[in-house]
């Protein structure tokens, strides 16, 4: 169909740099001409672009392009570092903090532990072609947590040294939500203090059902944008979207 043929154009444009982030799109007089054809197939070629985020349009205005977001699917478990690798992204990690130290309670709960237990907390700026993106806030339970003391985080994907410690994940849990940066977010990933984040909490458990970690990811909300599958079930079958208090 023609408006294939035109959307597969421009896309190719937008991924060569051709038409850069914030340039003009040709209008649809433009590309009606070069193309040979009426507004409905340049409208629908444009509406195509808009829906994959490589473009935005406004009333009376040329559509313009604009830096397309990462998408981070969320109904499977990716580590970052081959996620990023998958985009064609190098990827990267600013360690802030490892340390032990004593449960609060909500860690506690998180990790099905008692308040007080030994805990090893990680907190890890992650990078997008060095451009920060992600901050995690990491916490496992002492016996797993203590595998990374003395390896340099920076350089590895901790989900691979775990399982290559025979402590990878077997089922994961996901909660999605959008809050506002504090402090500590605004800080590394550049941002306003109350400016929203995407915030992905997970809860990791081993081949005998025991949590071993617990997370609280927050993306910037200008730079990934989170999918998943339209069934709403994750590969095994098992249902990911639950209702809230469910």
């Amino acid at each position: 169909m023609v408006y294939k043929l035109i959307a597969d154009d421009l896309r190719e444009r937008i991924a060569s740099g051709q038409l850069a982030p914030g340039d003009d799109v040709p209008t649809e007089a433009e590309l009606a001409e070069l193309w040979r054809t009426s507004r409905g197939p340049i409208r629908n070629a444009l509406a195509a672009l808009r829906h994959e985020g490589l473009i935005e349009t406004t009333r009376g205005r040329p559509a313009k392009v604009v830096e397309r977001k990462a998408h981070q699917a969320v109904d499977v478990s990716i580590p970052f570092t081959r996620w990023a690798r998958d985009l064609g992204a190098a990827p990267g990690a600013i360690t802030q903090e490892v340390s032990l130290r004593r449960a609060d309670p909500e860690h506690a709960e998180a990790l099905d532990v008692d308040p007080g237990t030994l805990v090893v907390h990680v907190l890890r700026l992650r990078l997008l072609d060095g451009r920060p993106t992600m901050l995690e806030r990491l916490t496992y339970i002492e016996p797993v947590g203590r595998v990374l003391f003395g390896i340099d985080l920076d350089a590895v994907s901790i989900t691979e040294v775990l399982a290559e410690h025979g402590l990878g994940s077997s089922d994961v849990d996901h909660e999605i939500d959008a809050i506002a940066a504090d402090e500590l977010d605004a800080s590394l990933l550049g941002l306003a203090v109350g400016a929203p984040v995407l915030r992905l909490r997970r809860v990791s458990r081993d081949d005998d059902g025991r949590v071993f970690e617990a997370s609280d990811d927050r993306y910037r909300s200008d730079l990934v944008r989170f999918t998943v599958a339209a069934s709403g079930r994750a590969p095994r079958g098992e249902h990911y979207l639950r209702p809230i208090g469910g």
